[in-house]
């Protein structure tokens, strides 16, 4: 019903990931698998509903807080989720992760600390400096079973009284873990222990494989806490902006939105952000239930390729996101060599694992979120590159 494998050229549409690539990686003709977007056109119910509503030519000031976009929302928690949302506790921002900022900016203050499972999303590292906050990780550690949190350690750090706020991935990237209910809840409760406030990222929430299962953090919340999201990620629309969230108490959740408002003016959102998520949070599950498929495929075929090549690797997909987080540390091989091989034999954009910190030295994140035929040229060209250090 839905073709995800024929390319379509994103060329010249003021692209991150294709058009901008040289930024990054000092060069403008590689083949691209860096940025979390997707080279897949967003699902058809969401551009009938976004063309029907450009048809009507107005495009004034408008407000998100109606029964369409917030009814959709909860419908999305009820069905995907089994999570009965307050819809109250609902509030919108332009990204998810100015949402994390502002929220970073009411509940701390300059100096303190924000806890971080690492390694961490790149854009949390500049949140968190950018508002003049302290980086406190807390490394994941790798075993046969997975990526885990030494919960004894986590909670040494939320001990530290200095140590305000914990920002949680949900799921995790670069990792890709999907957190337990069990690990979730021994977090709640360490942190209302030790009066640390919980903002969880949950923008790849849809994005979670096999047996392994979501849990929002609003099922296991203790204490003051917000949640934040985005249908971007999923249905490939974050040019579209436009983010939503859940902020438990009321008291912080009138401070963010009169800060949204006054301070920042940015309470009206975008319409085609409004209208697309609605599409997708009511009429977009067969979409997305096929796109997901044909992603798990793509990152079995990684799978399958590297450890045929490379048998020391044991490489499994990871147990959510379409980025994949490779360890590349069994083979030996030195981070900044392989990135030039990449880069100027190859002609291939990968990221490096350091963008994420020290944890991700040896790894790389290979977006598997495109076509299979481009997903074969850069795991093929990913596998030169390796043997050319070799």
């Amino acid at each position: 019903m839905f073709d995800f494998s024929t390319p379509i050229d994103r060329h010249g549409t003021w692209c991150t990931q294709w058009d901008y690539v040289a930024d990054r990686f000092g060069a403008a003709d590689l083949l691209p698998f860096t940025i979390s977007d997707m080279d897949f056109a967003t699902a058809p119910c969401i551009i009938d509903a976004v063309s029907q509503r450009l048809q009507h030519g107005v495009f004034g000031y408008s407000r998100w807080k109606n029964d369409e976009f917030l009814g959709a929302i909860a419908h999305w928690f009820a069905t995907r989720f089994n999570s009965a949302i307050d819809k109250e506790s609902i509030v919108y921002g332009p990204s998810v992760i100015y949402m994390v900022s502002e929220m970073i900016r009411q509940w701390s203050a300059p100096g303190d600390g924000i806890v971080v499972h690492t390694p961490a999303y790149d854009a949390f590292y500049k949140a968190i400096e950018g508002n003049d906050r302290q980086i406190v990780a807390v490394p994941l550690s790798k075993t046969t079973e997975g990526w885990s949190c030494d919960m004894s350690r986590l909670e040494q750090v939320l001990a530290q009284p200095q140590n305000r706020i914990l920002l949680l991935c949900s799921p995790h990237n670069p990792t890709g873990k999907v957190w337990t209910r069990e690990e979730l809840a021994t977090m709640a409760a360490l942190c209302e222990k030790h009066d640390v406030k919980v903002i969880s990222d949950e923008i790849h929430m849809d994005m979670a494989w096999g047996n392994h299962r979501h849990t929002p953090w609003c099922e296991v919340a203790r204490g003051p806490w917000s949640l934040f999201t985005s249908g971007s990620k999923s249905f490939n629309i974050p040019a579209f902006t436009g983010a939503y969230g859940l902020i438990g108490d009321e008291t912080s959740r009138l401070g963010y939105l009169n800060t949204l408002k006054g301070r920042d003016g940015l309470s009206s959102p975008s319409v085609p952000a409004l209208v697309a998520h609605i599409a997708a949070y009511r009429d977009g599950a067969p979409w997305l239930d096929a796109l997901r498929a044909y992603l798990q495929d793509n990152l079995t075929y990684i799978a399958q390729e590297l450890n045929q090549a490379f048998p020391a690797l044991e490489w499994q997909p990871p147990e959510s996101t379409y980025l994949a987080w490779i360890d590349l540390n069994p083979l030996g091989i030195d981070d900044r060599a392989l990135q030039k091989a990449l880069i100027e034999q190859q002609k291939v954009a990968i990221m490096p694992g350091y963008t994420y910190g020290e944890e991700g030295n040896g790894f790389v994140r290979l977006n598997a979120g495109c076509p299979r035929v481009k997903l074969e040229q850069g795991v093929q060209r990913l596998i030169a590159a390796i043997r050319s250090l070799s």
